[in-house]
């Protein structure tokens, strides 16, 4: 393995400069800068080659999040819904995210037309190019080595590649939160208030991605800055301010805009209690994510778990552990180690920023995600695996090099320490899968004996001073260490179908418990809504789930999956998802939705359709997940009266009332007891003045003369 080398010194006499001509940007580009390693610029090219192979490979089978789907899809029919993230394009309600992500796959939809393709391309760029930045960061400050294993180590998260094939927001937040990481980076590096005000941008779109969780890093950014800055006190707090109030307008932008526009001219904001996204941010988003809905300031439906059990154990348990964990024993060592070594180096040394920087992105995030009581799926430590990734390239090129020579005192012993650590908790994952396939059985062969040779070789060529011998020991401890996120990668790009809602890596080992949460649920099977251009939706797997004795509806599969019943929630991968949805076929039609004790056919849209009378929405069903399956299928605008856990009080009587007398909606769905989330007096009223349809279970018809 390469030693980490120094910045090069300008050469004073001119003589090595006159015998190297100047090199082009499209050249550096590509063939990387002079002083590099030969193999470095293949090497980096190789990896994001193999990224865009994850992340793009069978592209037609990608399952994307049908609640985020159809917003995009209602974005490219209405501006409106387009600005505010509405779920429906006659915007009766947003989705419970601000709507950056959805303007970026919106915009992939306007210019290329809708169908899988153009909304996965955003995520496939943004995840690549999310892989290329972080080499670029590492690499600055610890060289060609560290950048090279930053950048495969993120690109091998086994949990990174599932939500990079998947429409959720979180790569355009990962991507988001990287450029802030590196505008900061440059802000401390120069001293200039430019790079810190553009870092807070890039943190404020990405609070309009994910809200809140754009702000875990914000403490580790502000240490950093605040500490290694080679600025005076008063500056780099003047500085500071005056980032702030650049994140601020960055982040409140919109939600200002929002809030201040009258109710009745705008949807009703999903996800929150009193129709403001205020209200958004620091409940449902915001706290209610951390302390779950026994908060204060929670709303209604956080607190349920796809990820197991909040606690420090959280990242290790038999869901979480394989889609990130792989490495957290080798990054926590490398932290450490790394800050040891950097221990007498000047305040403003850039090695230790990097660290201190890498470091708090770790730890912020493996707290604040092992520790969160609300709503809490897998995927969203995506967000922490920059850290990790940076951590094990730039610690682990510290320690090997302190190991290298001899240096550090007690120190230059950990690297091999922090190999068999790791080595070992990658065979305790993959013992967990065991059965599950012979991939899993090569990597824990991998894992185990290569960690076995790595350990034995370092400490063997230490002893005997064979550098040669040290180095082969390192790749060797790569290979092992990297074989089983390699395994589950390869399955997340490889399985036929996986679980839009919930996209998990590997094979199932575990289920948290079903509950409601920020995601949408599979696309329906069959072409994409009318009037678009181009692709055909895949179907997927799924199950509904159950939180706390509450029915909680899946979202359609394309096979008729409604009814059912799952204690482990939705977890992509689990043939028992698959059976039970297969089992339930409606017997008037394909299921393109289940509401409590009603269902929702292609026979029953068809007939929708057909007697639509030129109302603005097609229908209106209690959740967000029966309505965005409707729009997908239909092309046309579908109410969701309760967003996504049927507890939004986004319709009212009254309002239905206006909607009916005017023309706007004739067609109300509701269950046999008042169903999941349906307002029980808007039931009741429906039952009393609606004409049922006695094709469909639970189809009402309403028109002017209904309304007294």
């Amino acid at each position: 393995m390469t030693t980490l080398a120094p910045p090069p010194t300008p050469v004073q006499d001119g003589r090595h400069r006159a015998a190297t001509p100047p090199v082009s940007r499209a050249r550096r580009l590509f063939l990387g800068a002079p002083e590099d390693p030969r193999w470095a610029r293949p090497a980096l090219w190789a990896i994001l080659l193999l990224a865009t192979a994850l992340y793009a490979w069978n592209l037609s089978s990608i399952t994307g999040n049908t609640f985020y789907d159809a917003a995009v899809y209602s974005g490219t029919k209405s501006w409106k819904a387009f600005f505010f993230g509405a779920l429906d394009s006659g915007s009766f309600i947003t989705v419970d995210k601000p709507p950056f992500a959805l303007w970026v796959m919106g915009l992939s939809a306007r210019a290329f037309g809708y169908g899988t393709w153009q909304l996965m391309l955003p995520m496939v760029a943004v995840g690549v190019g999310s892989v290329g930045l972080l080499y670029r960061l590492v690499k600055r400050d610890f060289g060609v080595v560290a950048g090279t294993i930053a950048a495969l180590v993120l690109t091998l998260t086994p949990i990174t590649v599932a939500i990079n094939r998947d429409t959720n927001p979180d790569p355009i937040l990962v991507f988001l939160m990287l450029l802030g990481a590196a505008a900061l980076l440059k802000a401390v590096r120069t001293g200039k208030l430019m790079p810190l005000v553009w870092s807070a941008v890039a943190i404020g779109f990405a609070f309009n991605t994910k809200m809140m969780q754009a702000y875990v890093v914000l403490p580790a950014f502000f240490v950093v800055y605040l500490w290694a800055t080679n600025l005076s006190l008063g500056r780099r707090v003047r500085n500071l301010a005056v980032g702030t109030v650049a994140l601020v307008v960055s982040s409140a932008w919109w939600m200002v805009i929002v809030d201040l526009i009258p109710a009745s001219s705008r949807p009703y904001i999903g996800g929150s209690t009193d129709n403001t996204v205020w209200d958004l941010v620091i409940g449902y988003n915001g706290f209610g994510r951390i302390f779950g809905a026994s908060s204060s300031v929670g709303s209604a439906g956080n607190g349920a778990s796809f990820g197991g059990s909040s606690g420090l154990y959280r990242m290790f348990n038999d869901i979480m552990g394989g889609q990130i964990s792989w490495l957290i024993p080798f990054a926590a060592i490398a932290l450490v180690g790394g800050l040891v070594l950097r221990g007498r180096a000047p305040r403003t040394d850039a090695r230790r920023a990097a660290l201190l920087l890498w470091g708090g992105w770790f730890v912020l995030h493996f707290l604040t995600f092992s520790l969160a009581e609300g709503t809490f799926h897998p995927y969203y430590v995506t967000a922490m695996a920059p850290g990790i990734a940076a951590l094990a390239g730039a610690g682990g090129v510290m320690l090997y090099k302190a190991f290298r020579e001899g240096s550090a005192a007690a120190w230059g012993w950990v690297l091999p320490a922090a190999v068999a650590a790791s080595a070992v908790w990658a065979v305790v994952l993959l013992q967990r899968v065991s059965g599950s396939g012979t991939v899993y059985t090569v990597a824990e062969l991998v894992a185990a004996l290569g960690g076995a040779l790595a350990v034995a070789g370092l400490l063997v060529g230490r002893f005997m001073k064979r550098q040669k011998l040290i180095g082969f020991a390192a790749l060797a401890a790569i290979v092992a260490l990297l074989a089983g996120p390699a395994a589950y990668s390869v399955s997340a790009a490889t399985t036929a179908s996986t679980n839009g809602t919930n996209p998990t890596a590997g094979p199932s080992t575990g289920g948290g418990m079903g509950g409601m949460g920020g995601g949408g649920g599979q696309r329906p099977s069959g072409s994409a809504p009318s009037g678009t251009k181009s692709g055909s939706a895949p179907s997927g797997t799924g199950s509904s789930a159950s939180s706390g004795g509450q029915s909680m509806g899946q979202p359609p599969t394309g096979t008729g999956s409604t009814g059912t019943e799952s204690g482990t929630g939705s977890e992509s991968g689990s043939s028992s998802s698959s059976s039970s949805s297969s089992s339930s076929e409606s017997q008037s039609g394909r299921t393109a939705g289940g509401m409590g004790g009603g269902q929702v056919s292609s026979a029953m849209i068809t007939y929708l359709k057909k007697h639509q009378d030129g109302a603005t929405w097609l229908v209106a069903v209690a959740t967000d997940q029966t309505a965005s399956s409707i729009i997908l299928e239909s092309g046309q605008p579908v109410i969701s009266m309760g967003g996504w856990s049927g507890s939004d009080n986004a319709m009212t009587l009254a309002k239905l009332k206006s909607l009916v007398k005017s023309g706007k909606l004739h067609y109300i769905v509701v269950s046999s007891d008042g169903g999941q989330g349906t307002n029980t007096e808007i039931a009741t009223w429906v039952k009393k003045h609606g004409s049922a349809v006695s094709a469909y279970s639970g189809l009402y018809r309403l028109d002017a003369s209904d309304v007294s």
